[in-house]
C-alpha cells in the first residue's frame, strides 16, 4: 500500500514540483487547491502541468469541511496553502492574515482530529528581514532595519553602531527573526503554529524557509510572485526588468526541484523533526546580474535594467542561505546549476504568455506610499 501526501497549495508552482518528485518516489499524491485566480487566471481549471496521478480537490484550507474531506486516508501532509507577496501583503491585510493565519489554524484543529506521521510547512527567507553581516573585526552583527532618511537620501547599505560599513555573511537558522511586512510576519505563524502543535500533540513537523525559488510553472502574471517570474514577465513584453534601490542587493536563487527534493527528505528523515531548515542554493547573486543573465538567455540582451533607485516598505538589501544544517541532518545537497536552471526556464518561457501587471502593481504601492 502506498503511502498517501496530501499538499495543501499542490496545483501551484512548488506544490506540483513536489508532486513530480513524490510520485517518481512511489508515493501517491492528493493535491487540495482553491485555483486562486490570482495565480492560475480566470477559469480556475486543473492546471496541464500538474501530474495526471495527482488527484487535485479544489477547495479552501480555511473551510473545515474541505480540510477534512482532504486528510481522509492520508499519511503525510505538505503546508504550502499561501497567499504570497510582500508588497501585496502590506495593503491586503486581512486576505493574507485571514488564509495564511487562519488556514494554518484550521488545518492543525483537522490533524489534531486526524494525526499524521509527518507535517512539513513551507516558511520563507522573508522571515529574517536583513541577513546576517559581520563587522570590520569579522564579528557577527545583526541589523536593524535601514533608516527612513537614509534611504531617502539612496544610501543603500548596513552600517554598524559607529557608522562603519558591514559585510554581508550566509544567514543561518540560529538569526532572530525580524519581521518586516504582514507577509513575513504570517509566514513565521504559520511555522510557530505548526511546530508548536505538532509538539504538543506528538506529530512530527519541519519547517523548511524557502529562499528565491525559480523554475518553471511560476505564475507569470501574476505581478508578486517571485523576481525571476516578475523579471520574465517584463522581457517577455519586451519591456526591461524593474529594479528597486541601486540593484545590488543581493539574494540567494534555488531551484524549484532542488526545493522540491529538500522538502521529500525532510518528510523522510526522521531526525528532522522539530527542526527549522534553509532551503537555498547556497550562492548568493545581486538582482542586477539576475536581471541581465535572464535577459541575455531570453535573446533579448537589449532590455536592460531599468534600476528605479526607489525602495519598498518591507525590502531588505542583502539576505542568502547558509544551508549546512540542511545537508548535514538531510543530506540535500542542490543539484540544479544555476545557468542550467536559467536555460530551462528560458525555453519554458517560450511558449507562455504572460500579462505583465508590474506598472499597475507599483502604482497601487505608490498610492499607498508603500514606495520611496
Amino acid at each position: 500500500m502506498k503511502n498517501k501526501i496530501l499538499i495543501t497549495g499542490g496545483a501551484g508552482f512548488i506544490g506540483s514540483h513536489l508532486a513530480d518528485e513524490l510520485l517518481k518516489q512511489g508515493y501517491a499524491v492528493r493535491a487540495l487547491d482553491n485555483l486562486s485566480e490570482q495565480v492560475h487566471g480566470k477559469g480556475c481549471e486543473r492546471p496541464e502541468y500538474l501530474h495526471e496521478e495527482v488527484e487535485l480537490l479544489v477547495g479552501d484550507v480555511r473551510n473545515p469541511e474541505d480540510v477534512a474531506r482532504a486528510l481522509e486516508g492520508v499519511d503525510y501532509v505538505f503546508h504550502f496553502a499561501a497567499m504570497v507577496g510582500v508588497g501585496q501583503s502590506m495593503y491586503e491585510i486581512k486576505e493574507y492574515t485571514d488564509v495564511n493565519n487562519m488556514g494554518t489554524a484550521v488545518l492543525l484543529e483537522a490533524l489534531i482530529k486526524k494525526p499524521v506521521k509527518k507535517l512539513v510547512v513551507a516558511s520563507s527567507m522573508s522571515i529574517y528581514g536583513e541577513g546576517l553581516y559581520k563587522n570590520e573585526t569579522g564579528e557577527l552583527v545583526t541589523v536593524q532595519e535601514r533608516p527612513l532618511e537614509q534611504l531617502k537620501a539612496s544610501d543603500w547599505e548596513l552600517y554598524g553602531t559607529e557608522g562603519e560599513p558591514l559585510q554581508p555573511v550566509p544567514t543561518s537558522e540560529s538569526k532572530t527573526p525580524s519581521l518586516s511586512s504582514v507577509y513575513a510576519l504570517s509566514k513565521y505563524d504559520q511555522e510557530r503554529l505548526c511546530l508548536m502543535v505538532g509538539r504538543a500533540y506528538n506529530i512530527p513537523t519541519v519547517a523548511m524557509r524557502f529562499f528565491n525559488v525559480y523554475g518553471t510553472r511560476q505564475a507569470l502574471s501574476n505581478p508578486y510572485t517571485g523576481v525571476l517570474a516578475i523579471f520574465a514577465s517584463r522581457l517577455l513584453n519586451n519591456n526591461s526588468p524593474m529594479i528597486f534601490e541601486d540593484g545590488y542587493q543581493q539574494r540567494d536563487f534555488v531551484h524549484v526541484r532542488d526545493v522540491a527534493l529538500a522538502c521529500r527528505l525532510a518528510m523522510e528523515s526522521e531526525a528532522a523533526a522539530g527542526k527549522v531548515f534553509n532551503v537555498g542554493s547556497g550562492n548568493n547573486y545581486t538582482i542586477q546580474e539576475i536581471a541581465e543573465r535572464l535577459a541575455n538567455v531570453m535573446d533579448r540582451p537589449h532590455l536592460t535594467p531599468e534600476v528605479t533607485g526607489k525602495y519598498r516598505v518591507g525590502d531588505i538589501r542583502h539576505c542568502y542561505a547558509d544551508i549546512s544544517l540542511a545537508k548535514e541532518v538531510l543530506g540535500f545537497y542542490p543539484q540544479v546549476e544555476f545557468n542550467a536552471g536559467l536555460e530551462e526556464l528560458a525555453n519554458w518561457l517560450e511558449g507562455q504568455i504572460a500579462y505583465d501587471r508590474v506598472n499597475e502593481a507599483s502604482a497601487e504601492l505608490a498610492a499607498r506610499g508603500l514606495t520611496v
